[in-house]
């Protein structure tokens, strides 16, 4: 069997594999991840030592005069296909969608430097923390400076044999390929949510129209509108070198098809003929450099940042084009995570990447880098024998049918999905979170009871109860489920204090502004809810030190996030009217942010997400609440404005003067941090990360149809808190 049959084979085992046993196969993400690394370890040695050898290989007379044609049109070939990548947005559908919080809101990403990235001070730093664009203009200056050494001759045979030696390690790893793609396709199949895969297929469709446009239309009419021949003449001649291409998925195998196609045809032009010296030169420089079919895949980072909520926003599209140019003249597995954390876009969307490039991708790819190639040849080659004639009336059709065909594709790909139901699962996930840690007895009370005397810690154990006041509308520390269970981070908490004061649970629902009075009168022990450690309140409360600490952010219409999304942009409105708790801290520090805003003070957030559309510009609030009500109220973002991060220590209150309270509860919390349980709960409640376990298992023929490892008739799933107190 061939390669590429092989690579197909273990494409297809790997997906059914992944159906067939569903979660089991998630240990195949080891021997996935090391195949990715195999693939990665040679890239970057090898792109520089065959710049360096290409470049110097090259007369400086020749190297001016290639660069002058060769060079001009690889720029506009550019141009072309990162505009391209620039408008595959206007596929993407207009789903509901919003997340739990990320730390991807408040991480304040690199800024974006261009003398540190594109400059490398330390050549060895750039390639340990594989800086790519540093590297490509390290490996031009060293090849370029190589061309003047007069004793360059055996330099030039050592990178050739250095570079033949990583082609065989590179051609090693190849042969691992139907391995490797099978442990990645398994494991993405058996563990891949739905609404994964269904977003998948959005990237994958747009990917394709994007690369047969570019394919059959808009570089090879590019040729004709400026060379004499003829499409059916060019693209006839590399048929079979498209054809293999797109079967093996690697453009490294057709250079030589594409060397004799190009001489082929410049031999059928006399003016052309004895361009063997310019073919043989440009195919190895067009195939180092980024080439259409590696930058199309720029498409996917921002197809990530839409399907994971955390889009990159309009303003930086500039320079996350011009980063990703000169970082994919590297391999896409190296230059995608790259952009993926300098763009602040979650990683964990790589896996999918890695899906969509060994489906769609490396086919169509590199059928379209085959295309580039012999593009880029043929232009250069009749620009160094005078073989150029601008046709305007042809270009001017070049680019209105180009506009025309992106413009349809792209939006025809978006009409397709629209009419696809996707319903919304960011509620459910919130509203349908039972309680993370064992229960005790419980009581709820629906008004506060009568005051109780005495030290707290004594009367909460002559009582043998502990006595939680708690705030309504303060997710996700405190609220009611779907089954109208009270959950929340800090109702977790308050169960694991009342189990470790061997003590039962009364839980009292309080107004905030009733705190300080029923902690003096005794008629709560203790207020769990998120209280956020302000100096108006330490005048009036005891709090306990931080447990957790939130960020202040603002929670905005969808369509209106880039504007909040940096310091700059929040501070160029003229006027902004703005909802703010009702707390005199949050309103003075706004009031110092933005002097210019108007202020109005909410008791609740469901007093900001049910105004009338138009009544407010934003709410002031934490990202990690907020993030929980967007989940509520998903055509709503948080946005945290870069560089102002401002974070916000919560702690518990107590009565005034209660010091042996205070120390006892700050004792408590250290112990929870040690131990973990405030992660974990930090985890499930704020990132929406499920324990290990706790999700019900992914549809699998094993267990759904066959019936294998499935809970007996009338078993329950061990997910209920009971279950769970038991254990």
């Amino acid at each position: 069997m061939s390669l590429a049959s092989k690579v197909l084979l273990g494409l297809g085992l790997g997906i059914l594999t992944g159906l067939f046993f569903g979660e089991s196969v998630a240990f195949l993400s080891l021997p996935g991840r090391a195949f990715v690394v195999l693939l990665q370890m040679t890239v970057l040695p090898f792109v520089s030592v065959a710049m360096i050898h290409s470049l110097g290989s090259l007369q400086p007379a020749d190297a001016r005069r290639l660069a002058r044609f060769a060079g001009s049109f690889l720029l506009v070939i550019w141009g072309v296909t990162l505009a391209v990548v620039a408008a595959v947005p206007l596929a993407f559908p207009d789903w509901e969608a919003a997340s739990f919080f990320s730390t991807s809101l408040v991480e304040q990403g690199p800024p974006f430097d261009p003398v540190a990235l594109y400059l490398p001070a330390n050549p060895f730093h750039s390639f340990a923390e594989g800086v790519v664009p540093a590297i490509v203009v390290f490996s031009v200056a060293v090849g370029l400076a190589l061309m003047a050494v007069p004793r360059r001759q055996a330099l030039l045979e050592s990178l050739g044999a250095l570079e033949d030696a990583l082609q065989r390690v590179a051609g090693f790893v190849v042969s691992l390929a139907p391995y490797g793609v099978f442990a990645i396709a398994g494991e993405a199949a058996g563990t891949m949510r739905g609404d994964e895969l269904l977003g998948l297929q959005v990237y994958s469709a747009a990917y394709v129209v994007c690369a047969v446009a570019l394919t059959f239309w808009v570089l090879p009419v590019l040729v004709t509108s400026l060379t004499p021949f003829r499409y059916g003449e060019a693209l006839g001649r590399a048929r079979a070198a498209l054809i293999t291409a797109f079967a093996t998925g690697s453009v490294f195998v057709v250079l030589p098809l594409l060397s004799q196609c190009c001489k082929d045809l410049l031999e059928t032009r006399d003016r052309a003929r004895g361009s063997e010296q310019t073919v043989d030169v440009i195919v190895p420089i067009a195939f180092a450099l980024s080439s259409a079919g590696k930058l199309l895949s720029l498409a996917f980072v921002l197809f990530a940042g839409w399907l994971s909520g955390f889009p990159v926003a309009v303003s930086q599209i500039p320079s996350f084009l011009a980063t990703g140019l000169f970082s994919f003249f590297a391999s896409t597995v190296v230059a995608v995570p790259f952009l993926l954390d300098l763009f602040n876009v979650p990683a964990d969307t790589f896996r999918l990447f890695l899906i969509a490039d060994n489906v769609v991708g490396n086919r169509f790819g590199s059928m379209l880098a085959s295309v580039h190639i012999l593009s880029l040849t043929l232009l250069g080659a009749c620009g160094t024998a005078g073989l150029l004639a601008v046709r305007t009336r042809k270009l001017l059709r070049w680019g209105a049918v180009t506009l025309a065909l992106i413009g349809f594709g792209l939006g025809g790909v978006r009409l397709a999905f629209d009419a696809v139901e996707r319903p919304y699962e960011g509620y459910k996930q919130f509203v349908d979170r039972t309680p993370l840690l064992p229960s005790v007895p419980t009581r709820e009370l629906s008004a506060p009871p009568a005051g109780r005397s005495g030290a707290t810690l004594a009367r909460i154990r002559d009582a043998g109860s502990l006595r939680v006041g708690w705030w309504r509308n303060r997710l996700p520390f405190a609220f009611r489920n779907e089954a109208g269970e009270l959950v929340g981070f800090d109702i977790d908490m308050a169960h694991a204090l009342a189990r470790d004061m061997n003590a039962r649970l009364e839980l009292v629902p309080i107004e905030r502004g009733q705190t300080a009075d029923l902690l003096d009168q005794g008629i709560v022990d203790v207020v769990m809810t998120g209280i956020a450690i302000t100096p108006a309140r330490l005048e009036h409360l005891d709090l306990t030190d931080p447990y957790i600490e939130e960020t202040l952010a603002f929670v905005v219409p969808d369509h209106r996030r880039e504007e909040f999304s940096s310091r700059a942009a929040v501070r160029a409105h003229a006027s902004l009217r703005l909802a703010v708790p009702a707390t005199s801290y949050y309103v003075d520090l706004v009031h110092a942010y933005l002097p210019r805003a108007e202020l109005v003070t909410v008791d609740s957030p469901r007093e900001f997400f049910r105004a009338a559309p138009g009544t407010f510009d934003g709410l002031v609030f934490t990202a990690e609440s907020g993030s929980a009500w967007t989940l509520i109220y998903p055509q709503f973002s948080v946005a945290v404005p870069q560089p102002d991060v401002v974070e916000v220590p919560l702690g518990y209150a107590v009565r005034r003067g209660d010091a042996r309270m205070v120390a006892f509860l700050d004792a408590w919390i250290g112990l929870k941090q040690r131990d973990r349980t405030i992660e974990r709960l930090r985890d499930y409640w704020i990132l929406g990360i499920d324990p290990p376990g706790a999700q019900q298992p992914r549809w699998s023929i094993l267990r759904d149809v066959l019936g294998v490892g499935a809970p007996a008739s009338g078993e329950a799933e061990p997910s209920t808190r009971a279950d769970r107190s038991a254990s």
